[in-house]
């Protein structure tokens, strides 16, 4: 099933990409069906909490009507920054799955570990690598294209 869930987070991802924004996308699952869906919106809402993990986070809350997200799984495309592993933590989140690690900004694991911070009242089950060459790829790709058209 993961793989399944992971393959509608990079078609949110795509949407990003679309919109020329970084291809990040991201799905909450709760009891086998997507409650939340989200993609970065940073550039066109001009908002810098539009990330994908943040916008699944408040569709999913909105469905269940409840702040704590708890027996949920979020499956994100790129390893959650700082911002987004704390929103993932705070939100009681159960599981995370990711395609991709970010060695500069990944906070579940990589550069630091929100999701199972020993101070914390909450950790998660994080999960790396579930198609991680479709996820990076898409990343790759879009700086790739940037880098070519400027």
């Amino acid at each position: 099933m993961d793989i399944l869930y992971m393959r509608e987070a990079l078609k949110e991802a795509e949407k990003a990409y679309s919109i020329y924004e970084v291809p990040v996308g991201a799905v909450v699952v709760y009891e086998g069906e997507i409650i939340g869906r989200g993609y970065n919106q940073r550039e066109t809402l001009n908002d810098p909490t539009a990330h994908a993990e943040i916008l699944a986070i408040k569709e999913a809350s909105k469905h269940l009507d409840a702040w704590r997200l708890l027996n949920c799984t979020m499956y994100v495309t790129l390893e959650p920054c700082a911002m987004c592993a704390g929103a993932i933590v705070n939100a009681r989140i159960g599981r995370l799955v990711m395609g991709t690690r970010d060695p500069k900004r990944g906070c579940c694991g990589t550069v630091e570990d929100l999701t199972n911070h020993p101070k914390f009242n909450h950790r998660l089950e994080v999960e790396f690598g579930v198609l991680e060459d479709e996820c990076s790829s898409i990343i790759s790709d879009f700086f790739r294209e940037l880098r070519e058209n400027k």
